[in-house]
């Protein structure tokens, strides 16, 4: 049985027309002309981003890592380009209070390889006391580098909450590229998947056809409570964590009140 996008006998209230294969193929087709554009213009945006200037700093300059301070050159692991995330952070919060978003992107952080294997190095850098930084890299099972850049003046130890590019040059270290806000979508896979899907992100800025769920204020299924409920109340925490042993319920986010 075929049916056509009218037919008012199987049309599902709030969901796509329903249409045969070959008029979702056509359809389709006419989409993937405007996808195909939309993919030259990144590659344009690419190409303008590799013919950036960039700047040059003291790379002796010291963060502290797993094994004490180090100079920011170490990063590179001998490699000639690095990538970094900038993790923001809340003194005095426990692991449920820092930042949603930027777990987000650490999240989907948690492997470098593809990135070593063309010669890049991959770090997250956060303005965190170390010893608060390291119990929650430990609760969280991250295996990528992390290192508190407190105090470090910029470009290392500024703009928390970004996607930040350097090259090195021997012991010369340049910064190249940064960004953040949306900006940083491109770490998010998750984005990427639920943009294919007919209810999008879930998110009330959206564009949808009448009929579909409204959705929620941006990011709203980033924290939930113990049951699995998006709320980014007191007993919430970034959802990733209810899957770390040891994530009990909690009362409070250690926000307000426990700032040093």
């Amino acid at each position: 049985m075929t049916t056509t996008p009218s037919d008012p006998t199987t049309a599902l209230p709030g969901r796509p027309p329903i249409v045969d294969l070959a008029t979702w193929q056509a359809a389709r087709d006419d989409l993937l002309i405007r996808e195909k554009a939309h993919t030259r213009q990144g590659d344009a945006l690419a190409a303008a981003r590799r013919r950036l200037p960039m700047v040059e700093f003291d790379g002796t300059v010291e963060i502290v890592g797993p094994d004490g301070p180090v100079p920011f050159l170490d990063l590179f692991q001998g490699r000639e380009e690095l990538v970094v995330y900038k993790h923001m952070w809340h003194d005095g919060a426990p692991h449920q209070g820092q930042c949603e978003g930027c777990t987000t992107a650490a999240w989907h952080l948690k492997d470098a390889v593809y990135l070593n294997a063309r010669g890049v190095s991959f770090a997250i850098l956060t303005t965190g006391r170390w010893d608060e930084v390291a119990s929650f890299v430990e609760f969280m099972g991250y295996t990528q580098p992390w290192y508190s850049v407190r105090g470090v003046e910029a470009p290392v130890g500024d703009s928390m909450g970004s996607v930040t590019c350097f090259l090195r040059d021997g012991d010369r270290v340049f910064l190249t590229y940064s960004t953040t806000g949306r900006g940083n979508e491109p770490v998010n896979g998750t984005f990427a998947l639920l943009d294919m899907t007919p209810y999008g992100r879930g998110e009330a800025w959206e564009d949808k056809p009448e009929g579909r769920p409204e959705g929620g204020h941006p990011c709203w299924y980033w924290r939930s409570d113990a049951d699995g409920t998006a709320t980014w109340g007191p007993t919430s925490r970034p959802v990733p964590q209810w899957t770390r042993p040891g994530a009990t319920p909690v009362e409070t986010l250690g926000r307000h009140g426990h700032h040093h």
